[in-house]
């Protein structure tokens, strides 16, 4: 029987680490840990309560949330405090304050916590953005995800676009250039690539071949 192997996959906003992360973990019969959606889950909380989103409010959130992701119809569902928000979690408002969320130290020591718990027993691929350098260094393999900044805004874009938000391109390729460079100079666990992590670029990649790229490094 082939090793359970645990996979990191980092990357910056945009570069497709949750959908391709999904399929290549479904392919493999991995479970598939989305810890971007982690931090989205308590930004959405942290926004439920209709105030303005300051350190406090989000310290305040993240010190009895519960975060649990579950593999269920074919797709990971992530759910707050009971509460099913899959959907809720994915919007422009929610990706507006995620990076504030995420720098904060003690959101981070709460999902790194629950994140090693479920990958403790393998068979696990993991994507975000300092989960080779900091949340699994000891993982089996690790993949830095990227993308050019025109294709990852594209993508985004089109994303968008399917799920009725009217947001132009040149919006989006500024959020994103401002997302990498929140992301890349912030204190705690920063968006690097690990030293030991093999670069992937997907800038005219389908899915389908990304998929097979992350598939293909994780055959023992």
């Amino acid at each position: 029987m082939a090793k359970k192997l645990v996979v990191a996959i980092d990357g910056p906003a945009g570069a497709g680490k949750s959908t391709v992360a999904q399929l290549a973990a479904k392919k493999l019969g991995y479970t598939y840990i989305d810890t971007g959606a982690m931090y989205r889950a308590v930004a959405w909380k942290t926004l439920k309560a209709g105030e303005p989103v300051t350190d406090e409010k989000i310290l305040a959130t993240v010190k009895d949330i519960k975060v649990a992701l579950r593999y269920e119809a074919g797709m990971t569902k992530v759910f707050v405090d009971g509460e099913e928000v899959t959907d809720e979690i994915r919007t422009p408002a929610v990706s507006a304050v995620v990076s504030q969320v995420a720098r904060l130290g003690p959101v981070r020591e709460k999902m790194v916590e629950q994140q090693r718990e479920m990958a403790a027993a393998g068979g696990v691929l993991m994507d975000g953005r300092d989960i080779a350098t900091h949340v699994l260094p000891a993982a089996d393999v690790k993949i830095f995800l990227t993308a050019s900044l025109e294709e990852r805004a594209g993508r985004r874009w089109k994303e968008m676009k399917e799920k009725g938000y009217a947001m132009t391109l040149e919006e989006l390729r500024a959020d994103i250039a401002r997302r990498d460079k929140a992301d890349s100079e912030r204190e705690i666990s920063p968006l690097v690539q690990a030293e030991d992590a093999e670069l992937l670029d997907t800038t005219g990649m389908s899915i389908e071949e990304v998929v097979d790229a992350i598939t293909g490094r994780c055959r023992v």
